[in-house]
């Protein structure tokens, strides 16, 4: 009798999952500011980082974390009954979250 069993993952299908919570976290800050109109800081600002950037560069960065964040997830094979999987996702997504509200507190001010 054969049976339709996932793998289990590897290792790097846990790393993909952690840095695909990173990449979709850090995509919402700049796409929101992007299509609100608002320039915002991003790695194209002057100088890199700390320096604010249109609302378009935003919207693109954005856009792009948000790809770069699908395709990890996808790569991380996270599944709904893969506890350590969904852990990881939610520890990239809160880690993302803690440094943004860091670096943007300071440049923001």
């Amino acid at each position: 009798m054969e049976t339709n069993q996932i793998p289990l993952p590897k290792w790097y299908h846990y790393v993909a999952t952690f840095f695909a919570g990173m990449f979709l976290a850090n995509a919402l800050p700049h796409y929101i500011q992007g299509i609100s109109g608002h320039a915002f800081p991003s790695p194209f600002g002057h100088p890199p980082g700390f320096g604010k950037s249109s609302p378009t560069s935003n919207v693109l960065w954005g856009a792009f974390n948000l790809m770069v964040g699908y395709l990890l997830f996808r790569v991380g094979r996270i599944d709904k009954n893969n506890k350590i999987s969904l852990l990881l996702l939610y520890m990239g997504i809160v880690a993302q979250g803690v440094m943004l509200s860091l670096a943007f507190s300071q440049n923001l001010k």
